[in-house]
């Protein structure tokens, strides 16, 4: 897929496709062009009028009661990213840098930042031929937008100094060579260019949007996680029924209560009490517990507030967020604070609250799972063996879920609310932390998707020994739901079992085999993209959500 740009409706889902390698294009619409060309335009007839514009005739921040005399206004673009020089720390995923790209590119054909064209095209010119400027995680504190990393961005595009690095291919080379092998030369910035290029929210936001696909992932995964749970325990289909939905008619409860509808109905491991069928089971509690019969409730918050999450991400990543913007019709300079990305930061703290509960959810369905007095007969830790005596069978791999749930909650606290109020010389006494805060994002939602592998392993147990029991066979596909069955199957595959023959659960001896490759090889499904494909509806049926 090519992927058009115009300053306007760029999605989430377009993000994360460039992210992963596919091509971008400018709009050949004359009016976006032309507003391009007209800020500019606007800009330098405010300059000879001798109006007072904050980064061209002036300086920075603390410093903008400095003026700038005319034959000195473009030296001072070529300072505005070199003294930005600084960052440290882990350097930014290429994906994220890519979105960066993506979203700066996008923002400028928004015709009010007074830049060039032929500037815009170089970020796009090095993202179709897969070239990715080093920038890195610390230093930016998104107040006036993300300025460090998006000046590593710009200067390497421009060529400033081979200081400046990128990758090509996975190799590392300076930007003069990076530019000669695109048939580029070093561009001097202009008035303006170079805030435009560095004075905006894309470094943060562009993370952000890539770690709000994964998780809309995550959540659909963990959807098909709690149906095989529910199936594993004999779960009753009526805490999903719609009409207890319409009586508490929050959007993402109706949502979570009709997809897990889908993806349970059928089973013939679930009780139906629906229309006055009798299904509860005798002897035992009428009703289930609450991480099942409360799940549209409890997941409902979470997938209304990671919709949320996405909506304000789109809305970022399609705004005007420099200073100072030049109207290209009236000409007016306008001197604000869309740099301030706080709509991010407030997004990214948002999306990891729910995260983490999400995981805590999980967490106590394994629990659950694995408990005999809560199970309804599945074997203590879901041992495969039990004739042997001494094993203990996911033991400790439950052990290993209880160390991942407390540091994905530990993320899941504020950042927004931690910023200093002294930043450069007292001017950006706010500031939205929102790098640090998209920054966790995705290394929470990387701990999210190893968890997930981690509960998938206990899913396949779990059900293949409760097929065992209600079928006399370890092959779960006879009784598992149509909905559920081939995330089964692509998650006893990739964990290395193959298909199921009836004969061994996943798990049977404890002393046969490392649990390690299992879990290794479900996580690499969950992150290629192997295991959505099975549960891809729900997925798509959360974008329509947000």
């Amino acid at each position: 897929m090519t992927v058009t740009i115009k300053g306007d409706g760029l999605t989430i889902a377009d993000i994360a496709a460039v992210s992963r390698g596919e091509k971008v294009e400018i709009t050949k619409d004359s009016k976006v062009i032309g507003r391009v060309h007209a800020s500019r335009d606007r800009m330098f007839e405010a300059i000879q009028d001798g109006q007072q514009i904050y980064g061209v005739t002036t300086l920075y921040g603390g410093m903008a009661n400095h003026y700038v005399p005319a034959d000195r206004i473009n030296e001072l673009q070529t300072v505005a990213m070199w003294h930005h020089k600084v960052a440290t720390g882990p350097r930014i995923p290429v994906p994220d840098i890519r979105a960066a790209m993506l979203l700066r590119a996008n923002t400028l054909l928004k015709g009010v930042s007074a830049i060039r064209l032929e500037v815009i095209e170089r970020l796009v010119t090095f993202l179709n031929a897969g070239v990715s400027p080093h920038a890195y995680q610390r230093g930016s504190i998104g107040a006036s937008g993300d300025l460090q990393p998006l000046s590593y961005i710009g200067a390497t595009i421009l060529g400033f100094d081979p200081a400046w690095k990128c990758d090509i291919d996975g190799k590392e080379v300076d930007s003069h060579t990076a530019l000669a092998q695109l048939g580029l030369k070093p561009l001097t910035p202009e008035a303006k260019e170079g805030l435009s290029l560095s004075n905006g929210t894309a470094a943060s936001t562009g993370i952000a949007a890539n770690a709000v696909a994964r998780a809309g992932d995550v959540l659909a995964l963990s959807l098909g996680v709690h149906a095989l749970v529910a199936q594993a325990l004999l779960a009753t289909s009526q805490s999903f029924h719609p009409e207890i939905q319409k009586l508490k008619p929050h959007p993402g409860q109706i949502w979570i209560a009709a997809e897990m509808m889908k993806l349970i109905e059928g089973s013939k491991l679930i009780r139906d009490e629906a229309a006055g069928k009798r299904g509860h089971r005798e002897g035992k509690l009428v009703q289930d517990r609450y991480a099942l019969r409360c799940l549209p409730q409890y997941m409902g918050p979470i997938a209304d507030g990671l919709a949320l999450a996405g909506r304000q991400i789109e809305v970022e990543a399609n705004s005007a967020n420099d200073n100072p913007l030049i109207d290209p019709d009236t000409g007016e300079v306008f001197h604000t604070g869309n740099f301030l990305a706080q709509y991010t930061g407030v997004a990214m703290d948002n999306q990891r609250y729910q995260l983490a509960m999400l995981i805590k959810h999980i967490d106590v369905q394994i629990a659950l799972l694995v408990t005999p007095e809560f199970s309804y007969g599945l074997s203590p830790s879901l041992v495969g063996n039990t004739e042997n005596g001494l094993f203990v069978g996911l033991k400790s791999l439950q052990i290993a879920c209880n160390g991942i749930a407390p540091l994905v909650h530990f993320y899941g606290r504020s950042m927004t609310d931690l910023y200093p109020t002294h930043a450069e010389q007292y001017n950006q006494n706010i500031n939205s932390q929102a790098m640090n805060a998209a920054n966790l994002a995705r290394d929470q939602v990387e701990l999210c998707e190893h968890y997930l592998a981690n509960a998938l392993v206990f899913c396949v147990q779990a059900v293949e020994l409760r097929a065992k029991l209600v079928d006399n066979t370890y092959d779960a596909t006879g009784v598992l739901s149509p909905g559920t069955k081939s995330l089964y199957l692509a998650a006893r595959k990739a964990a290395g079992a193959g298909a199921p023959d009836g004969k061994r659960p996943l798990h049977y001896n404890d002393t046969e085999g490392f649990i390690q490759p299992k879990v290794e090889g479900i996580l690499a499904a969950v992150r290629d993209g192997t295991l959505l494909k099975t549960i891809q509806k729900t997925r798509d049926a959360f974008d329509r959500l947000g």
